[in-house]
């Protein structure tokens, strides 16, 4: 069977204490992998398909959660910019360390808890998250896709991996020759197991939220959720 069944385990960078040096190391190895087998790609195609179809008449603000390095930002701008839209983007990280590491590729940062973003009602023309949902407990899940929710006026694409032990498979494999940082191939192989299911990630937003969201497969084990923020 190449879908596992989908389980907790601990991953070191769920750790906010964990050294600030080893932590910026694995997440240089996680905008590596986005970039390489289509972490980036996912949520930037479902941007582009959100956008409005002509330029705005001010600028268009997006909120990556959990940004890590800010490449999904920085390349949400280009996509933008092609579009002749002007996208102002913030990142937001748990950590001060996290949130400074992330400025130079997401044009802002901030340091704040995302199941506690510190905007009113939807105050953010689109939020992104990608590979952050898979982190939570059920609970704690439920609260991030509402804070989510709550903030966007246009729109929340929620990004994260497929299980599959094929996935794990490669991601192991791939991880030796890449030169990832063991903490970074043992978090990747939770991370996807801690992943979903397109049934599984749509379930979750009409539970949580009440949307139907479009949700769908992309390439490198990803999927992508996406609904109104209306």
């Amino acid at each position: 069977m190449l879908t596992p069944a989908r389980r907790r385990g601990v991953e070191f960078l769920d750790d906010p204490s964990v050294d600030s040096a080893i932590a910026t190391r694995s997440l240089h190895d996680v905008a590596r992998a986005n970039r390489w087998f289509g972490g980036t790609r996912a949520v930037v195609a479902e941007l582009a398909r959100l956008l409005p179809p002509s330029p705005t008449a001010s600028p268009l603000l997006l909120l990556d959660v959990g940004t890590g390095l800010g490449d999904i930002p920085a390349h949400a701008r280009r996509i933008a910019a092609q579009r002749g839209q002007t996208l102002t983007t913030l990142g937001l990280e748990l950590t001060h360390h996290l949130a400074a590491g992330a400025r130079a590729r997401a044009g802002l940062s901030l340091c704040a808890d995302a199941l506690r973003l510190p905007f009113g009602d939807r105050t953010v023309d689109f939020v992104t998250c990608s590979q952050v949902l898979h982190h939570f407990d059920v609970a704690e899940s439920a609260a991030l896709l509402q804070e989510l929710t709550r903030v966007a006026r246009r729109g929340v694409i929620v990004s994260d991996l497929r299980r599959s032990w094929l996935a794990v498979g490669l991601l192991w494999l791939v991880s030796f020759p890449l030169a990832f940082h063991p903490v970074s191939r043992h978090d990747g192989v939770v991370s996807i197991l801690r992943g979903f299911t397109t049934d599984e990630l749509a379930q979750t937003v009409r539970r949580v939220v009440g949307r139907d969201a479009h949700v769908q497969r992309r390439l490198g084990w990803r999927i992508t959720a996406s609904w109104s923020g209306e």
